[in-house]
């Protein structure tokens, strides 16, 4: 049988270290099959003997080693941290919208809607584009009662 490119060597510190997190059970389900995988690695299984004895993905059994091997044990246990998309308001723009939603509706309108906040984040210069739905979720952040008419917008 061919090795696998990356050999996990686990030292006692280590070993005992996953024995004990997978003993207490308060981790999340991805740290411990990873460190299910890093000890089964140790021990000498392939990683398609592991990927069948745990129920894991090969691309699972191959990040766990690697990572381990290249970054060290935190590294393999942990996810990698996740960019994700920049919010198009700041702290300060999201405060100006909420007051905004708390003032008075604009003429011609018995209540602000999140519709014309999102229009009027655009007026404002804000950003490009903005949506009601992404004021709903601005102003779902806040304390504030948003089913009052003489405060806050309407959900319609």
């Amino acid at each position: 049988m061919k090795q696998p490119k990356y050999v996990v060597d686990l030292s006692e510190e280590e070993r005992a270290r996953l024995e004990s997190m997978l003993r207490k059970g308060k981790s999340s389900a991805r740290m411990q099959a990873r460190a299910r995988i890093l000890l089964k690695a140790d021990e000498g299984m392939l990683n398609r003997d592991i990927m069948h004895a745990l129920d894991v993905s090969e691309t699972m059994v191959y990040r766990a080693r690697q990572r381990f091997v290249e970054e060290g044990l935190e590294a393999a246990l942990r996810d990698k941290p996740r960019s994700g998309q920049k919010p198009k308001l700041d702290d300060k723009q999201r405060a100006h919208l909420i007051a905004i939603a708390c003032s008075d509706a604009p003429e011609g309108h018995e209540h602000w809607t999140l519709r014309l906040l999102a229009d009027k984040v655009v007026e404002l210069g804000f950003t490009e584009a903005f949506s009601h739905e992404g004021v709903r979720s601005v102003l779902k952040k806040t304390s504030s009662s948003h089913g009052k008419r003489s405060n806050g917008a309407s959900l319609k």
